[in-house]
């Protein structure tokens, strides 16, 4: 396959091959927060809770592990080094925090940070004030950014298919997403976005950060052959008109696990925020009801799962 980087426009914005697939204007967003929610009554009735399990057990184990924190943010250790995933440890603005955490947020501590796009869901300010020092692995034009919230950070920055120079015994690759960038109102797509490949000695991991599907997830599989383990949003996909150019639905990301050629799907940003119309049990419920083929792992919040 060709390989396709993110270029930038004459205006400064990313674009792709892919095309942009959200960047709502106001009056789009509150169209959506006004009118009525046909599952509202449902929500409003349900009583769905992540299962959280609190514990420090995790601090001890010396094999290679996923451990999820909610939400988007992982804690994976390979080779003795950790690797905290898109950092949201307590809320974006304006938003509640369903669950909490597994373990205290001073006991995380990792050796290298990744960010996929810069959603306040994927970056939080707060949770990257914890992190004095890290080397952050971000896309293009992402390091002005992290930095004013956090100046003593270290950042490495790469376009689709580039490998970041962090000197290891695994590897991690910048790659495609079907997604958009935007934290004010005059920096839309000014930042790249994407999604991530661990490669280790023995497993390939990849971590969808958010996206809308598209044939990225098929240009990857053929790109990595096979991957081991595909991280996918289930989540924040209803009302479908305003959500399908940016989050995949759990039907959509069976179909991305098969694009992919991954043989084990574990799904993430579900339960732990309430950003759309469906309930939050719904992404857990269907994924669970689509497919008897698919191999899938739902991980509770702060389980140890060895890689």
């Amino acid at each position: 396959m060709s390989i396709v980087k993110a270029s930038l426009t004459k205006n400064a914005t990313y674009t792709s091959i892919y095309g942009l697939s959200g960047n709502k204007t106001i009056y789009e967003i509150l169209k959506w927060k006004l009118s009525k929610n046909p599952q509202r009554e449902v929500k409003q009735k349900e009583n769905y809770k992540l299962k959280v399990i609190k514990s420090d057990k995790v601090l001890d184990i010396k094999d290679d592990f996923i451990y999820w924190l909610g939400h988007a943010t992982f804690l994976l250790q390979i080779d003795g080094k950790k690797i905290l995933t898109d950092p949201c440890l307590f809320a974006p603005p304006m938003m509640k925090r369903l669950t909490p955490l597994p373990i205290d947020t001073d006991k995380i501590k990792p050796d290298y940070i990744l960010v996929s796009h810069g959603h306040y869901d994927h970056l939080d300010k707060k949770s990257i004030r914890y992190f004095d020092g890290i080397t952050v692995l971000v896309p293009l034009n992402m390091t002005k950014l992290v930095k004013s919230m956090n100046s003593t950070i270290n950042t490495i920055e790469a376009n689709w298919y580039e490998k970041y120079d962090i000197k290891e015994s695994f590897s991690i690759e910048f790659l495609p997403a079907f997604h958009w960038h935007k934290r004010t109102i005059s920096d839309a797509n000014k930042i790249l976005w994407g999604s991530f490949l661990i490669k280790t000695k023995t497993k390939t991991i990849y971590f969808g950060g958010d996206s809308g599907y598209n044939k990225h997830f098929k240009d990857i599989g053929k790109y990595t052959k096979n991957i081991d383990i595909s991280i996918l949003t289930i989540g924040a996909y209803k009302p479908r008109d305003f959500m399908k150019l940016q989050h995949i639905n759990p039907h959509e990301a069976i179909k991305a696990n098969d694009d992919l050629n991954s043989k084990l799907l574990i799904p993430m940003h579900y339960g732990t925020f309430d950003l759309s119309d469906e309930p939050l049990g719904e992404p857990e419920q269907l994924l669970r009801s689509y497919t008897k083929t698919t191999n899938i792992k739902f991980l509770d919040i702060g389980e140890i799962y060895l890689i």
